[in-house]
């Protein structure tokens, strides 16, 4: 990751060819992090090589992990013998939202007292810790949040052990959930948790949590239920296919009118995003090894779309879709109801040519927990509407997404800066949309210097050879 980096784009052409699919960021880091509950080798692959993993792959190399990733084969092995302390230094405070899910992983491999950071990511809105650290307690697990110089540190411990549980989350949450998986995986007895996330990250993370001898099973309703494990076993396993990407991919080529292929795309895990499609007269085909999206005709708005928790439309696909609406003929309503603060990225497509309105009541379908307390969580979108070119700065993942996806549509060269939000979570994105037809290249300072250079020195190279 290159802080400095920029990406050069000049819109217009379509996006045709066949792209493969990476390995889920929002899988391999939480196993990453569940391979800690045991002292066996753990093998991972499809691993891809973003800025996420790296910062993960760091965390359990801080604690005593022996690492070694194969980036080209997309394959990682790791082994944690011995943990070599307990401490997460202040530089991982905001890197991402990794730290905190190492005390549920660490809580039952350790007496001392576990020391992480603050929770980071991207600033869509708050990500409160509440429900974890009340999942943890009913564990047994002792949680104090401290200020440490100018940040704050969480303080956890479990001098008796962790003992099984109930746990009924107020909310779905995926972190939350995911942390009382990891805690109970060592807990004396049986946990159960009650309304969990069901995400299929999730579900991938309990399929490798079993090859590790975890005796873990679902309900139907929401419940999860896990039995103390006293031995653990050597585990390989290969993450699912990152679903955000190949939506965001094939969005793209149904937004510049072409026609894509992405390999390896999971049919499953994709179905109302795919309805949603349908509806507004988007192009796909369910193929053996992935699915074709491509652009068939005049998009229709007139769509009402809610995000939610799974088997919900992603939060993450809503930035990408809504580029896309801006594209169709009509007035559609997109009402956000996991972040608070998700619609912050329209600024800058509105500054782009978009017609896009914001409110704070929820438009139509239900209520959400967000109702009532002033938050921008629902747009208006009309369209079709041509989007123009524009120098910006990328302010989160998602929302740097749908920028490029804005400017892959725009006729003329946009520039954009941020683009380590881009790194954290899409593996070489430039190198697949260049793969595609996209007119599209990555500038760092050095590489503008040494253009500026190059010129230069084949002029006084020619001067000397004349003379």
């Amino acid at each position: 990751m290159r802080d400095a980096d920029q990406i050069k784009i000049k819109g217009g052409v379509p996006l045709e060819g066949t792209v493969k699919a990476a390995g889920a960021k929002n899988a391999v880091t939480k196993i990453l992090v569940a391979s800690l509950l045991t002292d066996k080798r753990c093998t991972i692959y499809n691993v891809p090589n973003i800025d996420d993993v790296e910062v993960t792959v760091d965390l359990c190399r801080e604690i005593g992990s022996e690492v070694h990733w194969d980036r080209k084969e997309g394959v990682i092995e790791i082994v944690t013998k011995h943990l070599k302390t307990t401490y997460i230094p202040a530089r991982f405070t905001g890197a991402n939202r990794i730290p905190i899910l190492m005390i549920g992983a660490l809580l039952g491999r350790t007496d001392e007292d576990i020391i992480v950071p603050t929770a980071g990511g991207c600033k869509i809105g708050k990500r409160p810790i509440d429900f974890h650290v009340s999942a943890l307690e009913k564990l047994g697990a002792t949680i104090e949040y401290r200020e440490m110089k100018k940040e704050g540190a969480y303080f956890s411990r479990a001098h008796h052990g962790l003992k099984g549980a109930v746990i009924h989350l107020p909310y779905p949450s995926v972190g939350a959930t995911e942390n009382a998986i990891l805690a109970g995986a060592r807990a004396k007895g049986t946990t159960v948790i009650k309304n969990a996330a069901m995400e299929p990250e999730i579900i991938d993370l309990i399929l490798f949590l079993q090859k590790m001898g975890v005796v873990i099973s679902i309900d139907t309703d929401r419940t999860i239920r896990i039995k103390e494990t006293t031995q653990f076993f050597e585990a390989e396993h290969t993450v699912l296919t990152d679903r955000i990407e190949v939506a965001s991919l094939g969005m793209a080529a149904i937004a510049t009118k072409g026609k894509v292929f992405i390999e390896g795309a999971q049919h499953q895990n994709m179905i109302i995003l795919l309805n949603k499609l349908r509806e507004i007269g988007a192009g796909f085909n369910i193929k053996n090894h992935g699915i074709e999206f491509f652009y068939k005709g005049p998009l229709k708005g007139g769509l009402h779309l809610e995000t939610d928790v799974y088997p919900g439309f992603l939060t993450d696909w809503q930035q990408p879709f809504v580029v896309l609406l801006t594209q169709a003929d009509g007035c559609s309503v997109v009402h956000e109801t996991v972040y608070e603060n998700r619609f912050g990225y329209t600024d800058i497509l509105k500054q782009m040519g978009a017609n896009i309105e914001l409110f704070t009541q929820c438009l139509g379908g239900r209520e959400c927990r967000f109702a009532s307390q002033n938050f921008l969580h629902n747009a208006i979108i009309k369209g079709p509407t041509p989007l123009f070119a524009k120098d910006f700065t990328i302010p989160d993942l998602r929302g740097g997404f749908a920028y490029t996806m804005a400017a892959l549509i725009a006729e003329d060269t946009s520039v954009m800066s941020g683009v380590k939000y881009l790194d954290r979570g899409y593996e070489d994105l430039v190198g697949k949309l260049s793969s595609l037809g996209a007119d599209i290249t990555r500038i760092t300072p050095a590489s503008t210097k040494t253009a500026e250079i190059l010129p230069k020195v084949a002029a006084v190279a020619a001067t000397k050879s004349k003379s």
